[in-house]
């Protein structure tokens, strides 16, 4: 029984195995408490972020060009950093270039920020190049009063048989859309028999190009296509009831709140548009952008092409005066740099490179405008078939073109004038330029030559040009005489009185 007793007490005294201390407790408690609040307050912060995230705003008006490409690209950019919710392209355009289109695509297929394409405001219009941006964009809009379509790559005039620009077109599926692509296939096929086949194989190209984005979008192919061979357009309401569009918004924020709680699939996986209360920021273009827009003009492009050969001709022709020359080379580094922008004909820019040398050539080796003449027509011929496109804004006006080449023309008559005041005007260096000369006898006079075989004649020294020099004359003549020089041999000068050749003249005068 003692043993017993004294077994229970040994365990009640035994400390316990894993003892617990409460100050140990009440820390780890506080540890995991402070990182439940910096947890916390990371996601409140993030989720803060995404709601204050601004919609971005990005606004093309003209033809869609190297700077309207660089500016949607580099906006893209910027919304991605900024993990905006949404990007809306608010679009007024005619079209543009294929290569600058191209681009645009490719960052709107490639954003992780969903890309509404918005048709705005009233009045705007989408066509060509637009029509395709639209198409490949993730959400597709419209304002009342818009229009888009004429998507057409060449101008072919293979509508004339199919239906009217601008005129009502049946929904996708029905018998309306399959009669539009039976009648007017045929006389789409027959007109695409007769086009050449370079064009057929641009024509081709583009259909298949809209159609693959309308097929990723979910959008009406088939219209799609027909706006391509047959360049038809649609008005913002038919473009809803066609599902060529997905809505029709007042302005971008009618957009972003109709937007919200939508559903969609971008670069960075399928997201839900959370816009109703995102503030609109509209982004501007920088200077980059308005120095390409200048620059990438072709009027530009080819004054400054003009501006820079004559520079260089200016400084070639007065060396060391060095603001012709810098100022020239950079506007045709700058020319250069912009024609490699546009779809530039070849052909063309080696014939106003041509007129341009000619017409400094003239300068350099005067041909009284034969070279002058050339060169203008060399100039105006290649300024005319420079820009190989028939987008809207990328021509060169006639205008323009008679204005450098009537500039030309002034420069090359003003040359030819210079070169023949300068050859009627008389000798005023070497030999020949001391004939006619006046001279002062200098020293005691001129006395006879007496040596034998010297034919009868008085020799001395006389002051011409500042110069001293033996001179000659038939008969003596003190100093101080004033003497003309008839001619020279060596350096003796041949004169005669002054008082004499004047005589002599008035007497046959």
């Amino acid at each position: 029984m003692r043993d017993h007793h004294a077994s229970s007490a040994a365990v009640h005294d035994a400390p316990p195995s894993h003892p617990q201390h409460p100050l140990a407790a009440r820390l780890a408690r506080a540890v995991l408490f402070a990182a439940l609040l910096i947890a916390c307050a990371a996601v409140a912060a993030v989720a803060a972020r995404a709601a204050t995230s601004p919609v971005v705003v990005m606004t093309v008006n003209g033809a869609i060009g190297p700077a309207s490409a660089d500016f949607i690209v580099r906006s893209l950019e910027r919304a991605a950093r900024e993990r905006a919710p949404l990007a809306i392209l608010e679009l007024d355009t005619p079209g543009g270039l294929d290569t600058s289109m191209r681009q645009i695509i490719k960052a709107i297929l490639a954003s992780p920020v969903p890309v509404a394409a918005f048709v705005a405001p009233g009045g705007a219009r989408a066509a060509s190049a637009g029509t395709y941006i639209v198409y490949a964009s993730h959400i597709a809009a419209m304002a009342p009063g818009t229009n888009l379509g004429a998507a057409s790559p060449v101008q072919l005039g293979v509508g004339a048989g199919g239906a009217p620009a601008g005129g009502p077109e049946a929904p996708a599926g029905n018998a309306g859309s399959s009669g539009a692509s039976g009648a007017s296939s045929t006389s789409g096929a027959q007109a695409e028999d007769s086009a050449s086949t370079e064009t057929r194989k641009i024509m081709h190209d583009s259909a298949a190009y809209i159609r693959g984005l309308a097929q990723l979008r979910g959008r009406n192919a088939v219209w799609a296509e027909r706006a391509v061979r047959e360049a038809v357009s649609l008005s913002a309401d038919e473009a809803r009831d066609q599902h060529v569009i997905d809505l029709i918004a007042q302005d971008p924020a009618d957009l972003a709140r109709q937007l919200d709680g939508r559903v969609v699939t971008t670069a960075a996986g399928t997201l839900r548009l959370a816009t109703a209360h995102a503030p609109l920021e509209v982004v501007a273009p920088d200077w980059r952008n308005r120095f390409l827009s200048i620059i990438a003009d072709p009027n530009v492009a080819l004054i400054l092409l003009t501006i820079g050969i004559y520079g260089l001709f200016f400084e070639f022709a007065n060396p060391g005066f060095v603001l012709p020359g810098v100022a020239g080379a950079t506007c045709l580094l700058i020319g250069l740099f912009a024609m490699q922008l546009l779809p530039v004909n070849y052909a063309g820019l080696a014939l106003v490179l041509l007129g341009l040398a000619c017409l400094v050539a003239e300068a350099f080796l005067p041909t009284f405008g034969v070279l002058g003449f050339g060169g203008i027509v060399a100039f105006a011929i290649g300024a005319l078939m420079l820009i190989d496109t028939d987008v809207p804004g990328y021509g060169i006006p006639l205008p323009l073109i008679a204005g450098l080449a009537l500039g030309g023309a002034a420069f090359v008559a003003a040359v030819s004038s210079v070169a023949l005041r300068a050859r009627r005007r008389p000798v005023v260096t070497g030999a020949e330029a001391m004939v006619g000369s006046i001279g002062e006898v200098i020293d005691d006079g001129l006395h006879p030559d007496s040596r034998p075989g010297r034919a009868p004649s008085a020799t001395g020294w006389a002051r011409v040009h500042g110069e001293r020099w033996r001179v000659a004359c038939a008969a003596p003549l003190a100093a101080g005489s004033r003497v003309r020089v008839t001619a020279r041999s060596g350096l003796t000068l041949t004169v005669t009185p002054l008082h004499d050749t004047t005589s002599n003249e008035g007497e046959r005068s």
